[in-house]
């Protein structure tokens, strides 16, 4: 069984509608909204004229549904994007899910991308997470395969003039590597995240500590430790990427918030396992460009930790 699920923050229909489109012409078993909205009351109403309307108007989709497909909706209490995704992991893991894409309400995509990523997972048992080349509208590339950040490459980016971290900046979001092939890095972004379902309970989901912002960091690095986590370009995913915490100070401070959780528990200057993670990404990059193989007895394996709230989508 394949599942997929949505975090919704004041979405309408016309929002999601380009994602839901891509997950019904998908393999796809059940899809999951998770609503955190605190205003908007209408989706769940959209949702179920959406769902009959095109659900009904393919035969393909009328099939798909006979056969078992499900698009399921919860209001949520707003505990986070982390928080929001792993009450729908529960569910998909009652329901018996193998597979479960994690995906924002703004990507869409072409029917070939998750049998592709889900063959690619089934050939590779070594292989938790993947993500796809992600574009923005306009056809170029979204730097969302990176190192792990060092407290600078995330002030940097915030907080200091381009010319002054672009170096720096470029090697962390790996733009030696070209983005042209397969990669196994150890930070990916949440916008598109296909997990390996026995895998992601193994490393215990999302930490909901993390409110919005860092938790894919964090749960790609605790998946880095035990499987690989590829960056796959042989498929390809759109995806609008607003910048928002760029423009919003509100979510600039929710943004630089969770950065600091994140270096609590992991280590800010000094890190000896993200100094050895990222420079044998770098030399296996420079070197051959082919996916990395971690050596995963060399990494120590971090307890999960608590629990926070407030926000959603990224």
């Amino acid at each position: 069984m394949i599942t997929a699920s949505i975090v919704t923050y004041d979405h309408h229909l016309l929002d999601i509608e380009p994602v839901l489109r891509s997950l019904f012409a998908s393999p796809v078993d059940i899809v999951y909204v998770i609503d955190h909205s605190e205003h908007m009351m209408e989706l769940k109403a959209e949702l179920q004229e959406f769902a009959a309307r095109v659900l009904q108007g393919e035969p393909a989709l009328r099939r798909k549904e006979k056969a078992g497909f499900k698009l399921i909706y919860f209001p949520h209490e707003n505990n986070g994007y982390g928080g929001g995704h792993n009450f729908a992991i529960r569910k998909a893991i009652a329901a018996g899910s193998e597979y479960h894409l994690v995906v924002n309400p703004d990507i869409w995509f072409g029917p070939e991308v998750m049998p592709e990523l889900i063959r690619y997972m089934v050939m590779h048992p070594e292989v938790g997470q993947m993500m796809p080349k992600v574009l923005y509208p306009n056809g170029s590339i979204q730097r969302l395969a990176k190192l792990l950040p060092t407290p600078i490459d995330i002030i940097g980016r915030f907080c200091l003039p381009q010319f002054l971290i672009a170096k720096r900046n470029n090697r962390y979001e790996l733009l030696s590597s070209g983005y042209s092939k397969t990669l196994n890095v150890p930070c990916l972004s949440g916008c598109f995240m296909m997990f390996r379902m026995s895998a992601l309970q193994e490393i215990n989901m999302f930490d909901e500590h993390f409110f919005l912002y860092a938790e894919d960091v964090d749960i790609t690095r605790r998946m880095h430790q035990r499987y690989q986590t590829l960056f796959y370009p042989a498929t390809v995913v759109y995806h609008k990427f607003s910048r928002a915490s760029h423009r919003s100070l509100r979510l600039f401070w929710i943004h630089m918030t969770n950065m600091i959780k994140y270096f609590n528990k992991w280590g800010w200057w000094t890190d000896v396992e993200r100094d050895a993670i990222n420079a044998r990404c770098m030399r296996a990059i420079e070197s051959t460009g082919e996916v990395v193989e971690p050596q995963y007895e060399n990494l120590c394996v971090k307890k999960q930790e608590g629990v926070d709230s407030r926000v959603a989508t990224r």
